[in-house]
């Protein structure tokens, strides 16, 4: 019956795949040559999947085999496509209602070590003390070279109280750093607030299910305690933000707008455009917004920022995003998994795409980076290999991963330097507040201190380029 159930889905594919040919063919005759260029490769699969089975060393899991298949399928098209199986669709559901079992580090592979992109607030693996754009080598003691994502992942996964001796690559570090993490349940708290003098300082560090709920109550107590003729504004820290939910960055961003487009999607075909819109309603009652963001905001956090900037609503101050402007749908597959499918683009209200592109602050203000840190660069989303491209870049050839002495020094293929630095210089957010050069500017422009054009944001600034 599964038998049947597969050649009869191809079939069907090939069906689409066909009629989709014969409009781009203009005829028959090319909707038929690609059908039978289609059957062709499906021959290939089908040979080398049975010649596995015939003649490996050992007796291979044809799940497994299936599963490595439609993985490579799916990672070959961009770094955010992937498939899930049973527990990595229930692990990604219990993600998104902020509570999962790990570390409580956002992670990419890069030149075949797992690179931190940023660790969660208030983790295990914050409180060890991982940093943005720390690479890991070993875990364990076992060499990260060699495994996929995936791999990576499942191994620094486990029971809560169980722990994970990582081996850190950083540069300024003479040596690797061993460092041993304590597996928790991680529960996220996606919005943070505080009161400072006449300030409100919220911090979104994700976006869960509970993250617009989180900025409602957030606010409320802010006005609480601080009598409405004090107020000076508020700072929206969206730094090493990773993302999350889309749903979730459109009622964040609608929280302080009145009307207006906040984020459109647009898919492969024409016909497959989303936007969503801004309703009556500033839940600021229009205090001045500045709003911190960093190479490590990404995804969601890009929409907020993005939308904030077009519409004059916030000053957006920091460092360039991570440039990750694409939407990924999920899609339940067979009977207990799903495809993690990169469906669409997304752009801010004045049409800007920021895919491998990033948004740029209105003020540019770099972090205090201690000495003991060195210069090291974090990973950003056009450097990651196979991303999809942004408008106008041209699609450059791999380049060789450098040697494992070299990789610090490489993995970005640039330094930061004084007209805006591409890696975790933009990443740093030190832990005390007193140190943390941009947070203090945001607080100095909001009362007074600092002096900038382009602060307060005002619609007669215009919608930016």
């Amino acid at each position: 019956m599964m038998r049947r159930f597969a050649l009869l889905a191809t079939g069907a594919l090939l069906g689409a795949l066909a009629a989709g040919s014969a409009a781009q063919y203009g005829g028959i005759g090319g909707a038929t040559a690609a059908a039978t260029d289609t059957y062709r490769q499906l021959n290939l699969f089908g040979d080398v999947f049975e010649r596995i089975r015939a003649d490996y060393v050992e007796e291979p899991n044809d799940e497994k085999l299936i599963e490595s298949a439609i993985n490579g399928m799916l990672s070959g098209l961009d770094p955010h496509s992937s498939y899930l199986n049973t527990k990595d669709y229930q692990d990604m559901q219990v993600q998104t209602r902020g509570e999962f079992f790990g570390l409580g580090i956002e992670v990419t592979m890069e030149n075949e070590l797992i690179k931190v992109i940023s660790p969660i607030d208030d983790t295990p693996a914050h409180k060890a003390g991982i940093l943005a754009g720390d690479l890991i080598s070993h875990l364990d003691n076992e060499p990260v070279r060699g495994l996929t994502l995936r791999d990576a992942v499942e191994k620094m996964r486990g029971p809560a109280n169980s722990s994970i001796t990582l081996t850190v690559l950083r540069e300024g570090e003479d040596a690797p750093l061993k460092i041993t993490v304590v597996r928790d349940v991680i529960r996220v708290q996606s919005v943070k607030h505080r009161v400072e003098d006449d300030v409100g300082y919220i911090r979104i560090s994700s976006f869960s299910e509970q993250t617009m709920e989180g900025l409602k109550k957030a606010i409320e107590e802010i006005e609480k305690d601080i009598p409405e003729d004090k107020l000076k504004g508020l700072v929206l820290d969206l730094r090493g933000n990773p993302g999350g939910l889309l749903d979730q960055a459109v009622d964040v961003s609608d929280a302080f707008l009145e009307r207006g487009e906040i984020v459109s999607t647009r898919g492969r075909h024409a016909n497959e455009v989303q936007r969503f819109s801004a309703r009556s309603g500033d839940l600021s009652g229009g205090e001045p917004i500045i709003v911190l963001l960093n190479g490590g905001s990404a995804s969601a956090s890009e929409i907020v920022a993005g939308a904030l900037q077009d519409h004059r609503r916030a000053t957006l101050v920091g460092t360039r995003s991570f440039g990750k402007g694409s939407v990924q749908t999920i899609i339940p597959i067979g009977r207990s998994g799903a495809i993690r499918l990169t469906t669409a683009r997304y752009y801010t209200p004045s049409g800007r795409s920021i895919q491998a592109r990033g948004i740029d602050p209105d003020i540019e203000i770099l972090p205090n980076l201690p000495d003991d840190l060195g210069n090291f660069d974090t990973v950003s989303e056009a450097e990651l290999r196979g991303h999809l491209l942004g408008e106008g870049e041209s699609e450059k050839p791999a380049e060789p991963a450098p040697e494992a002495d070299a990789v610090l020094d490489s993995e970005t293929g640039e330094e930061g330097d004084e007209e805006g630095p591409q890696g975790a210089l933009a990443s740093y957010v030190p832990e005390d507040p007193a140190l943390d050069s941009q947070l203090n500017y945001a607080y100095d422009l909001l009362r007074g201190v600092q002096v900038n054009a382009r602060f307060p944001a005002t619609a007669e600034q215009g919608i930016p380029n």
